[in-house]
């Protein structure tokens, strides 16, 4: 299984890598920015999921390359009721219903099963056994002849019974091999838990995502059929005027133009957002064909930043997936010791007692106890050889941990960029917007006064329109590094509602 530095999460961090060429991208246009993180969700292999305990734990594959993060199992079925979906009832419902947390819990069973199967060579072991048996004896077949005894045998003796009814008992007195595995398992079982954890982060960066994707989209649905209603106006202003000859019907021509480039963009926008809604819904486990409405928008709220190395300090105390990893080490240390104990002795006890006789009524008490040392002298090099692969898996979790406290570095850093960038795009996105309505209204003035034709007036649309564009995109970019930073820091499901509002 694959730990984010442990194997789990480190499968994901060279996904990470890709995203992040995205994510440059979109910091110099925001128009990327979903772009970026659903690449990284879609790109995110399953098996990031699969891997969160080393070696004992079998892996589970899904076909495709989709994340199980942009999944869920539905929960329930639709109802004709219009569901009111808050930001916060949206995240509740990833963290019980998407597909990845659902798999993450299982390998967390998983992890608590194998740890079971290694702490039960350290247990007693207990049995019972009744056996019963009649039979017949050949002694010909045992080579007793006739010839050989002054009197005639049988060639078949029996039937006689035989009755045992016997409870046994066996202990591993001393066994460093099996306590060292036992050991290693409790370890992973621990990496299993903290990934676990990191699985919920994840789908709270997933729903929000989507939820503030979803918001951005209908924000953009507002302010389009604010501008077809502009563009119905120029073009109703414009053909009175032909009529009235007042302008030439190059400008009536030109209005409907815009005005149908507009209606273009609505119907693209309503589309989207309805994908949107699709995705979100997925991704939340809400049942197919369940019809809810976002109840929450994403005003803008700024966002102070704490020095950087306070937020370091915080991500190395508190991220699931580099408690993991670390996890993850101690368990190959211990397997590392148990690989190397298989050269040293191991002492054992068992015992049984029972009844033994030719009927249960006819029968006598019997006891074995007996105890013994066992020193492997030689066993074909199958020690040496575990000592290796041991050795080496090792080395890749330390390694494995190292790259991890290098990438939290990095994606804290990364999320501090792209929070002021994003802050910054968005205080120089409104004033666009407001210097462009500026305009637009300027230029309108001087077409209803004759001064020019509506080519001024087309062109200022756009600028706002454009604008408009701009600040929805910086606004969604701002709010979802605000989730990318509670996320590199450990603290996206329990403080991304801060985060949003502005607050540490």
């Amino acid at each position: 299984m694959k730990e984010k530095g442990d194997p789990h999460n480190v499968a994901a961090l060279g996904l990470f890598s890709e995203a992040e060429t995205l994510r440059s991208s979109a910091n110099r246009a925001p128009g990327l920015r979903f772009f970026a993180l659903a690449s990284f969700l879609l790109l995110f292999p399953t098996k990031f999921l699969v891997a969160q305990t080393s070696t004992p734990t079998p892996s589970i594959s899904l076909p495709g390359s989709q994340s199980p993060f942009t999944g869920s199992e539905a929960d329930g079925t639709a109802t004709p009721e219009v569901l009111q979906l808050s930001f916060q009832e949206a995240i509740d419902r990833g963290l019980r219903n998407n597909l990845g947390l659902l798999l993450s819990g299982d390998q967390t069973i998983m992890a608590r099963g194998e740890r079971w199967k290694e702490l039960s060579n350290l247990l007693p072991n207990l049995s019972g056994r009744v056996h019963e048996d009649v039979q017949t004896l050949s002694l010909t077949a045992l080579g007793f002849r006739g010839n050989l005894f002054p009197f005639p045998l049988p060639r078949v003796i029996g039937p006689f019974n035989y009755f045992d009814a016997r409870a046994s008992f066996s202990q591993s007195i001393f066994n460093f091999h099996d306590l060292e595995r036992e050991r290693a398992a409790s370890e992973s079982l621990k990496s299993a838990v903290y990934s676990f954890k990191d699985a919920r982060e994840l789908v709270v960066l997933a729903v929000g995502n989507a939820y503030l994707m979803a918001v951005a989209t209908a924000a953009r649905i507002e302010t389009t059929e604010a501008q077809v209603q502009n563009s119905q106006a120029l073009y109703n202003k414009a053909v009175d005027q032909q009529k009235a000859g007042l302008s030439p019907s190059i400008d009536t021509l030109r209005s409907q133009v815009e005005l149908q480039t507009r209606q273009q963009q609505l119907i693209a926008a309503r589309n989207d957002f309805e994908k949107q809604k699709l995705s979100l819904a997925r991704v939340i486990g809400l049942p197919p064909g369940q019809e809810f409405v976002l109840t929450e928008k994403a005003p803008y709220q700024a966002l102070t930043a704490l020095p950087v190395e306070v937020y370091l300090q915080r991500a190395y105390a508190s991220r699931s997936d580099y408690q993991a990893a670390q996890a993850q080490v101690r368990a190959a240390e211990l397997s590392r010791r148990a690989a190397t104990a298989g050269h040293y002795p191991s002492l054992d006890v068992n015992a049984n007692y029972g009844e033994i006789g030719v009927t249960p009524s006819n029968s006598n008490g019997t006891w074995q106890v007996d105890g013994g040392l066992t020193i492997p002298i030689f066993a074909g090099g199958k020690t040496h050889s575990d000592v290796l692969e041991a050795e080496a898996q090792l080395k890749q979790a330390r390694s494995q941990l190292a790259d991890l406290r290098g990438r939290i570095d990095y994606e804290v850093r990364a999320s501090l960029l792209d929070l002021k960038s994003a802050a910054d795009q968005v205080e120089v996105a409104r004033s666009s917007v407001q210097l462009a309505e500026q305009a637009l209204t300027e230029s309108q003035d001087r077409f209803s006064a004759g001064v020019s034709d509506n080519l001024e007036v087309v062109q200022a649309q756009e600028s706002v329109a454009s604008a408009h564009e701009s600040y929805i995109q910086s606004l969604y970019a701002h709010n979802l590094a605000k989730i990318e930073l509670a996320r590199s820091i450990g603290d996206a499901e329990q403080g991304v509602k801060r985060y949003l509002k502005g607050e540490h």
